[in-house]
């Protein structure tokens, strides 16, 4: 039980609780809890984005994918950064800006509520609904992630793991909330990265170098080296589009919105991509040449030909020593923990602000607030392990889930909403319904074998333009000056950039 392995595994573990102790002490009000009090700096506010993006599916479902097709799974790196550097360039600065204006809204629900002067709360709760159903799914990936890991570095049946990986990811969100869950992010980013770039060295190493590495793969199946092979045109443009979810995914926005002021935003984008581009590139490279390691060494592989997401798990324990093979699968629990850390949030998020502050106690103070939100993170978590209990789930087909609906259901109307004066409360409510039940409907049909981001994106921003013009209740004049309101502090920010 008490090995090299464990003990730096366990030590990290530690460390991140450590983290939010301290962040309790600074964790005064409701607004600290959910959003830090928008006090993140360039360096977190990026490192946070990458981290809280990324989780598990980094390290364990891209190389998996990698590792059993080859290189033609890169389409779907390619797409990633695509996508983040257009959510950077469009999205960062005008949403941080809109969500303070628009009476300092800590949550979407919230700031969608605000920006359309919805009174019925309609948009407030489905936009609430859509997050939460979509967040048991994603959540759940996280959680087979970790349970996965436990499983594998302390020898212990699927269920125990799956608490015990969950229960060392509610303790630093239960103490310190959004700040604690941030200055984890930023530690967590940095050690996916280096895992990343050190795991590829080592099998080159291992296999002769470079050449001897390809040469390697190319003995296992030449069309490994082909970006198109098996790939149709549909195929490419399924994987370039989860780029598209991007634009909708809440705990990646509301990093935006945490952000200590938009004037950050581009040295902050700069960061996050060069992150991005080495993280990504690794994780290719860690499925792409980890093929080439078991092929060399198959009597090392049959806990990878068991589960081909657990090739970077393999190689972490199989390359290093065994203390330098913890921390590289420290690095995975990072992956896994910075995202579901941020899922929880958001979710604890909308159920205090969104439903419990709304409809319950509109006059919670901020004490309540905090613990309900606390409670609410458990609340969140039982459910989701609920999901995860199945064994057999794949990490990257519960994250394509769930990340579609976002993209589809959100990503549409935050774009329209911040760039788009036109847009209405009814075409807003129309596009986010349209959206996350085109995702719903074409996930169980998965016709053509087209990703369901893709119809419920385009016909969710054809469905708000639509209803927008046709809508006989235009947008008021308060809106239009909320909204110009916010293109002149824009424009007087790109000014002193």
């Amino acid at each position: 039980m008490f090995t090299p392995v464990s003990i730096t595994f366990f030590s990290y573990l530690v460390i991140m609780v450590i983290v939010g102790l301290v962040a309790w002490r600074f964790t005064k009000n409701f607004n600290d809890y959910i959003l830090g009090g928008r006090k993140l700096g360039a360096l977190v506010t990026a490192l946070s984005v990458g981290a809280s993006d990324m989780s598990g599916w980094l390290l364990m479902g891209l190389p998996g994918a990698v590792f059993l097709s080859g290189i033609c799974e890169s389409w779907i790196a390619i797409g990633l950064a695509l996508g983040t550097l257009a959510n950077w360039l469009i999205v960062a600065a005008p949403l941080r800006v809109y969500t303070e204006t628009a009476h300092n809204a800590l949550t979407l629900p919230d700031y969608f509520s605000h920006r359309f002067e919805d009174n019925s709360r309609m948009l407030r709760v489905i936009s609430a609904f859509v997050i939460l159903l979509f967040f048991a799914i994603y959540s759940a990936s996280g959680m087979v992630a970790s349970a996965r890991l436990f499983e594998l570095v302390f020898n212990m049946p699927y269920e125990t793991a799956l608490v015990f990986g969950t229960i060392a990811t509610l303790a630093y969100v239960f103490l310190g909330g959004f700040l604690a869950v941030s200055w984890t992010d930023t530690i967590q980013a940095t050690m996916m990265c280096l895992a990343l770039i050190i795991a590829p060295i080592a099998v080159m190493a291992d296999l002769g170098g470079f050449s001897a590495t390809i040469d390697q793969v190319r003995a296992i199946d030449p069309n490994h080296l082909n970006m198109l092979q098996g790939q149709t045109f549909i195929g490419v443009i399924s994987l370039l589009a989860w780029g598209l979810g991007y634009f909708g995914q809440p705990h990646i926005l509301v990093r935006f919105m945490a952000a200590k002021n938009a004037a950050l935003m581009p040295r902050a984008c700069r960061i996050s991509m060069i992150w991005l581009i080495f993280s990504l590139t690794g994780a290719v490279a860690a499925g792409f040449f980890g093929a080439a390691f078991f092929s060399a060494h198959p009597d090392l592989g049959k806990a990878v030909a068991e589960n081909h997401e657990r090739v970077f798990m393999v190689l972490s324990t199989t390359l290093f020593n065994p203390w330098i093979g913890g921390v590289l699968l420290s690095a995975i629990l990072a992956a896994v923990m910075s995202t579901l850390s941020c899922q929880l949030l958001v979710c604890s998020s909308v159920l205090t602000e969104d439903f419990y502050r709304v409809f319950i106690r509109p006059n919670a103070n901020q004490r309540e607030l905090v613990w309900i939100g606390r409670l609410t993170v458990i609340a969140v978590s039982c459910v989701a392990i609920v999901i995860a209990m199945d064994p057999n789930n794949l990490v990257l087909s519960l994250v394509s889930y769930a990340w579609g609906g976002f993209g589809a259901a959100f990503g549409p109307i935050i774009i329209l909403s911040l760039l788009w004066k036109g847009c209405t409360r009814n075409g807003a409510l129309a596009g986010i319904i349209v959206g996350a039940l085109t995702v719903l409907v074409w996930h169980q049909g998965a016709w053509w074998g087209l990703y369901e981001i893709i119809p419920g994106f385009v016909l969710s921003f054809l469905t708000i333009i639509v209803v927008s013009l046709l809508d006989p209740n235009k947008p008021s004049t308060s809106m239009l000056a909320t909204f110009h309101t916010v293109q002149r502090k824009l424009d007087d920010i790109k000014k002193q950039v």
